[in-house]
């Protein structure tokens, strides 16, 4: 008799054992149940591919140009990525920056940045220049690409200085491709321009490349280069502000802009909603205030630290989550108006009224 009973006590401990299991998992899922599960969230955190915290190894680091460096970051299982992406970089001093991936995605073993010295940065760029030797590893996080290269019957690529590394992958697949595409490209000195050798070389057979030396020959001429273009042209920008202000304001009728910024444009004013509110998060079922002078991402991370974030500064996208209720004051440079339809950068963006609530 002792035996069977034995046996049964086992069944019944294991059954047991396998319904909590069970249960945590559905918990872990929905932290609401046993109501529904939510919709997966847009947020950065979720997108486990692109913000995965990935060591990588420096295995090769050259200047490219006057206050350039290229680094080749080598690792295992890396995700694929397109021209126009971005990776970031999590520095030893937990600084997050990012950089454009300027290599060949076809190498699948390996990521490459290239970084210009910003003496008068926020540190960012000083850190990689006296730290990341060979040999040394780094946290990275992504790709993601929020400039992706458009189908159009005809590209023309105005970039300034630093501004040609997501471009570069870019002109090679146009290349190879034999679409039809034109580069304006300026900087202060040509040995300040990284990688203008090889981008002569990619448009040497059409003349296809302008290149402009501000100590030789003064700014590009962007009305100039803006001015013949055929409808439906597409538009690839990135470089300093200015830049970017002088394209947009020449750009012609009927063709399309895209933009890439390394920094915020410039802030505009408070505009209305600065003051504080309260902020919900669905999933965590956990509600935090806001203050006037406080973000929501801040305000938010003292509830979930987990929570993804990059530029602080509204341009980079790491930071976007969806709303579930409230009015949204985007205060952003980076979502268009379909995505700003329900989700927000929690880093720059507020609250119009009392209350928000987040799918966090």
């Amino acid at each position: 008799m002792a035996l069977p009973r034995l046996r049964g006590l086992v069944l019944v401990s294991g059954a047991t054992l396998l319904a909590r299991r069970a249960l945590k998992r559905r918990i872990a899922r929905s932290p609401l149940w046993p109501l529904p599960a939510l919709p997966e969230p847009v947020s950065g955190h979720s997108q486990r591919r692109a913000t995965a915290v990935r060591r990588l190894l420096v295995t090769d680091r050259t200047e490219v140009a006057d206050g350039v460096v290229r680094l080749r970051l080598e690792g295992h299982g890396l995700p694929p990525w397109t021209p126009g992406a971005h990776l970031d970089l999590v520095l030893p001093s937990g600084r997050v920056r990012q950089y454009s991936l300027c290599g060949d995605p076809e190498d699948t073993g390996a990521y490459t940045v290239a970084v210009r010295l910003v003496a008068d940065g926020r540190g960012g760029s000083r850190e990689v220049h006296e730290q990341l030797r060979e040999g040394r590893e780094v946290q990275v996080r992504g790709p993601r690409n929020r400039f992706p290269l458009t189908a159009a019957p005809a590209h023309l690529f105005v970039v300034g200085g630093i501004g040609i590394t997501p471009v570069l992958p870019m002109l090679r697949s146009l290349a190879a491709s034999g679409a039809e595409w034109r580069l304006l490209y300026g900087g202060r000195t040509r040995a300040s321009m990284p990688f203008l050798e090889e981008v002569e070389k990619l448009g040497a057979d059409g003349e296809r490349v302008t290149v402009v030396a501000q100590d030789e020959a003064g700014h590009p001429d962007v009305a100039g280069a803006l001015a013949a273009l055929a409808p439906g042209t597409a538009v690839h920008c990135c470089g300093p502000e200015p830049l970017m202000e002088a394209v947009a304001a020449a750009l012609p009728e009927g063709c399309a802009l895209h933009l890439e910024r390394f920094t915020a444009a410039a802030a505009g004013g408070a505009g209305a909603g600065s003051g504080p509110f309260e902020v919900e998060l669905r999933r965590s079922g956990r509600t935090v205030p806001v203050a006037a002078g406080q973000s929501v991402l801040d305000a938010v991370r003292t509830a979930a630290p987990h929570v993804a974030y990059s530029c602080g500064q509204g341009f980079c996208g790491t930071c976007r989550q969806r709303v579930l209720e409230g009015e949204i004051d985007h205060r952003d440079d980076l979502l268009t108006e379909g995505e700003r339809d329900g989700s927000m950068l929690i880093c720059v963006s507020r609250c119009r009224g009392e209350r928000l609530v987040l799918d966090l």
